[in-house]
């Protein structure tokens, strides 16, 4: 982006000078051209050379050159700005997800895994600046995507999450985030974050949910846990039919909430409970906004000074004025 400026831009104040000069100008004229009184003007014949209509003309030079000399002093110049942006405190991130049969229910659309991953896909678009990472589980948990700045890398990862009896059903809330946790207790960011999803109760796994939160506060690693269904009845998948589908039927919603506030009070977190796709969003729109990354813009400026052309035009103003007095107007003086 070019913009002209003036590095002293006072003395365009100079220019209220100029009504005072043309007065002073006018007041003096006729001290300044010769006169002669006579009681007669009878005996001549009124006239006037073409010179003598010119001469203010001078006087206008002079003007213009002292507006020029004006504008030089001011300093205008040409200002190329351009900037670029670096992260100077980043946030690493690791969403751990749930990916249990549970998270089949059809209470999200089209069910509780598919909307998830349709919001968390918006989420990491949202933060370019930080370093993301993946870890899913069910009995037991696995790393996905480790942490990285590549979001080619993790879109890609939550695009392919689906039940597919990789794990072991059930809910391991302890390993997930013992998992996530293991994947940050090195990092060196800023800011380390867990985001740990669940739509069930504890009932798998040989790590403690408490106790993998303890280690997650040793290590400054705050937990953001949100339970995902909504409140009383959802379709649940319940068994498999001869030809592959799921069988559904209405079952009563559980999450233990009260052990999901605990893990994100005991890190510094915070607790949310998604019961439709909207909420969700709304969630992870909240926790875009708790988490911001410290970014550094760095501008740079090119000036290109521009006053030696009026400076130039002022000069050439006054020795043009200069000259015409001294040789065609020299009588006139």
């Amino acid at each position: 982006m070019t913009n002209v400026t003036f590095l002293n831009p006072g003395f365009f104040w100079l220019f209220l000078l100029l009504p005072l000069v043309i007065g002073w100008q006018i007041w003096k004229r006729n001290e300044q051209t010769a006169t002669l009184k006579i009681s007669s003007l009878q005996g001549f014949k009124a006239s006037k050379s073409f010179l003598a209509k010119l001469k203010p003309f001078l006087f206008v030079l002079r003007l213009l050159a002292l507006s020029s000399l004006i504008v030089a002093m001011a300093r205008p110049r040409t200002v190329d700005v351009s900037s670029k942006t670096k992260t100077t405190k980043g946030i690493d991130i690791v969403m751990a997800i749930d990916v249990s049969g549970s998270m089949l229910a059809k209470d999200l659309k089209p069910n509780r895994m598919e909307g998830l991953k349709v919001v968390a896909e918006s989420f990491v678009e949202a933060r370019p600046n930080d370093r993301i990472g993946l870890v899913v589980y069910a009995s037991e948990a696995y790393t996905k995507t480790p942490v990285t700045s590549d979001k080619a890398v993790v879109l890609d990862a939550i695009k392919s999450i689906k039940y597919d009896n990789v794990l072991q059903d059930g809910t391991g809330i302890g390993m997930g985030l013992a998992t996530a946790v293991n994947r940050l207790k090195d990092s060196k960011a800023k800011s380390k974050i867990i985001i740990l999803m669940t739509d069930g109760v504890n009932n798998s796994g040989f790590i403690e949910p408490e106790t993998a939160s303890d280690i997650a506060k040793e290590y400054g690693i705050k937990v953001y846990t949100i339970g995902i269904g909504t409140n009383g009845m959802a379709e649940f998948p319940y068994a498999i039919a001869p030809n592959g589908q799921f069988l559904f039927k209405m079952m009563q919603v559980e999450i233990d909430e009260k052990l999901m506030k605990s893990i994100a009070k005991n890190t510094g977190g915070k607790y949310f409970r998604a019961t439709s796709n909207k909420k969700l969003e709304t969630i992870y729109d909240e926790i875009n906004k708790l988490e911001t990354t410290e970014i550094e813009e760095l501008k740079f400026y090119d000036f290109d000074e521009k006053f030696r052309p009026f400076a130039l035009f002022a000069g050439l103003l006054l020795l043009i004025e200069i000259g015409l007095r001294n040789t065609i107007f020299r009588s006139f003086i």
